[in-house]
Order: structure tokens, then sequence, then C-alpha cells
């Protein structure tokens, strides 16, 4: 197989330019700081670190899964509905927006943008609750989807700020600062993400390492928070005159109005400094706009009216998994999936653990699919010689 190599002189002057930092403000995170996840050779790589992440994450298995993942409205038959992917994106757009006025280091926040959400189970946050139950009820620890995202990117050797940025991405919780922590390391990254596996409340302690972390977390939930207020208004959950007039007449009451105040608040307020801060006002104003849109929105009960069917086939597929007890199109993808894991993955991780893994990776379509061909009967056909012999017989 032919190998071309770039030519040593473009070679230098590509790194001379795409290394140049000191366009970077004093905050940001330099190429030059990038840690590697682990030792990789990478003498004749043309790309910045974070641009080299950005690129890793987007041909990863885990990112091509976005495409069909709920972002809020499940089983909603309305193709103007926000879903994962488009999600993401939207969150890389705003991040970069801010962190291109506040000169921070727009690779990594991309990379960072990009990749934080993959850990996602089908059907959202629903799923990630129904998930989480089942490794606690099986003494396995619990599920997080920021932690969920990191070990499933992991592997693919991105640097440690990009996944540092990740772990801590969780947009759920809002304060009214953010400062990053750069003395955290490595080694610390690990101890909080094996936290993060053990204790959901731990989530809410982690701050990321760098300020590009820091903008990624806001800007996740601005990339929400008014975006699932025009699905809601989409599939007629809520109308826009709905909206508290305290709210609305600080941050507006369209998704460009709030994105276009909360990302001019933060730059009014984090300019030059090495913090990512809201005035006093407009936080209150988010924090009551959060907090309305769940009681309105997410917690709906029109919305959760079918959850408890959702749960009953999370549980219905994790047990088959656990028993390997599979048919049809999910036994022969959950073979391939076990084929692409090492050897250490199956001595170091449990069995319910392993379930969640692989069930946190379906779409939404594909669980269901799943369900569908373990529970719904089959037609024998013409005759039984037209099946195969099943792989396990349960005595009925």
């Amino acid at each position: 197989m032919p190998v071309i190599d770039i030519k040593p002189e473009i070679l230098s002057e590509i790194k001379g330019k795409f290394a140049e930092d000191s366009l970077l403000s004093k905050n940001a995170t330099k190429n030059s700081e990038a840690i590697w996840y682990a030792q990789e050779n990478r003498e004749k790589e043309i790309r910045p670190p974070f641009f080299h992440d950005t690129d890793r994450i987007i041909h990863s298995t885990a990112y091509t899964k976005y495409i069909d993942k709920t972002q809020v409205f499940y089983l909603c038959e309305n193709d103007s509905l926000t879903h994962r992917v488009l999600h993401v994106q939207l969150v890389a757009k705003i991040a970069r927006t801010i962190g291109r006025i506040l000169r921070c280091n727009e690779d990594l926040i991309e990379a960072i943008a990009l990749g934080h959400d993959v850990g996602h189970t089908p059907f959202g946050h629903t799923g990630e609750r129904f998930v989480s139950a089942f490794l606690k009820e099986k003494k396995e620890g619990c599920f997080c989807h920021n932690a969920q995202s990191f070990r499933m990117l992991k592997h693919i050797n991105l640097c440690v700020q990009t996944l540092d940025g990740i772990l801590c991405h969780n947009g759920e919780w809002l304060v009214e600062e953010y400062k990053s922590y750069p003395e955290k390391t490595k080694e610390m990254l690990l101890k909080e993400y094996q936290k993060c596996l053990e204790d959901e409340s731990q989530t809410k302690n982690l701050r990321a390492m760098t300020l590009e972390g820091c903008i990624v977390r806001v800007s996740d939930v601005i990339a929400y928070i008014g975006r699932d207020i025009e699905d809601a208004i989409s599939v007629h959950l809520i109308k826009r005159e709905d909206i508290p007039a305290e709210i609305s007449e600080v941050l507006g009451n369209t998704n460009k109005e709030i994105v276009n105040s909360l990302v001019l608040d933060i730059i009014n307020n984090s300019y030059g400094k090495n913090s990512i801060s809201f005035s006093k006002d407009v936080f209150n104003a988010l924090d009551k706009l959060k907090k309305w849109n769940y009681s309105h929105i997410y917690d709906s009960p029109k919305k959760m009216s079918e959850d408890y069917k959702i749960k009953a086939m999370f549980n219905y597929v994790m047990d088959a998994i656990l028993a390997e007890n599979l048919t049809g199109d999910v036994k022969i993808d959950y073979e391939n999936w076990k084929s692409e894991q090492s050897k250490e993955y199956f001595k170091e991780t449990g069995p319910a653990r392993i379930a969640a893994d692989y069930i946190s990776g379906m779409t939404d379509d594909f669980l269901m699919r799943s369900h569908q061909e373990l529970v719904v009967p089959k037609s024998f056909g013409m005759n039984f010689k037209m099946q195969d012999t099943p792989s396990k017989i349960q005595n009925v």
C-alpha cells in the first residue's frame, strides 16, 4: 500500500503557522500546551492537536449515532424538531462565536462541543434515567451521559483538555460564573470520571480545566434553552405568550433573541477575564427560564405520558443483553459490537455495564426495532423450513 509523506519543508512551515499561539489571549489554551491522553508519534502530523481531535471525533462510530438520537421530543412525527446532531452543531457554533471574541482556542472549543453528547442514550435524558436505574439495581454504579461521552471517546486518544471539557460539559448545572481549574492533571481527571460512574451527584462538582471547557459548558445551556421552546411551540405543547414577561423582557421570547442576549451578556462580562460569567440580571432571568422549561416542557405530563412504556422497553432489552438472549438484527449488531471491544474491556467491565454501554450507543429507532424483534411474534411463513433454528428456546 503506497504511503505518501508530506515534504519536510512544507511540514515545517505548516507547523509554524498552525502552532501560532500569539494570537490567543493569555487565558486561552495554547496548542503547545496540548497533553495527549496516550503517547503518540506526531512528528509528521500536519494538523494542530485540537483540530486533530475534532477529526477523530467526527470519524468515530459514536459520532455517527448522533443522526437519530432524540434531543427532547421523542415519538413526535415532526421533521422540524431538533435532534442531537443539530444540537451539538449549535453548541459548537455558539461556543466558537464566544471563543473567537474572547480570543480562545476555537479548535479546542469545537472538539469539546462536537464530542460532548456522544454518550447520550436513546430518548435523551429520559433514557439516561432508565439506564442509570438499571445499573443501580444491578449494583454496578450509575449512568451519566457526560461520563459516558468520556468513556466512548477515551480510546481514540484525544487530548486531555478535550476529554476534560467533554466530561465537565453538563449544561444542566447552571451558575453565574464558570471558573476553570488549570491545576487539574490527567490523573485527577480520571478520578473524576470514575466517581461519575459511581455517583450521579458528582457531575455537579466538576470544573473544566480550561476556559474553552467553560465556554462549551455555558454554550450547551444557550443552545438548548431557547431551541427547546421553539420545538415545544412546534408540537403545540406551549404557546409563546406563556413565557413569563419577567423573563422575556430581559432575554426575549424567541430562540434568536434568547441566544443573542445570552451570548452578548457573556462577552460583556467575560472579556479579558479568566472566567466566563453572566450579569446578575441576565443570570436570574436564565435561571427562571430554565426552571420554567422544566415545569412546562421537560416534565410536562403530556410529554411524559409514554415514558412508562419506554422504561419497560429499556429494561426488557437490557435484560435480554444481560442474558445474551438476542435474535435477528440486534443479535448481529451486538456480536459485531462485541468484536470491536478489547479483551481487557470484558475483563474490567461488569455485565450490567456492558449492557449499558451497548444500549447507550443505539439510536431511538434501533432500540424500538430491537424491542420489537425480541417481543413481537413473527410469522413462520409457509412452513418451518423457512425459519432458522432459534439459538435459545425459552419455556413458556
